[in-house]
C-alpha cells in the first residue's frame, strides 16, 4: 500500500513537471528523470 502510494505520487509529480516543458527536449529530460525515479523506488 505504501509503495502504491509513494508511485502515484510519483506519477503526479511527473506529469506535472512534464506540462512545465516547453521543448521536446527538456519533455525528454523530464521524462528520464522520471523513470530513474520509478526505479529508484522500486528498489
Amino acid at each position: 500500500m505504501k509503495r502504491t502510494i509513494a508511485l502515484a505520487t510519483l506519477l503526479l509529480a511527473t506529469l506535472l513537471v512534464m506540462s512545465g516543458c516547453n521543448t521536446v527536449r527538456g519533455m525528454g529530460q523530464d521524462i528520464e528523470q522520471g523513470g530513474e525515479a520509478i526505479q529508484r523506488s522500486a528498489e
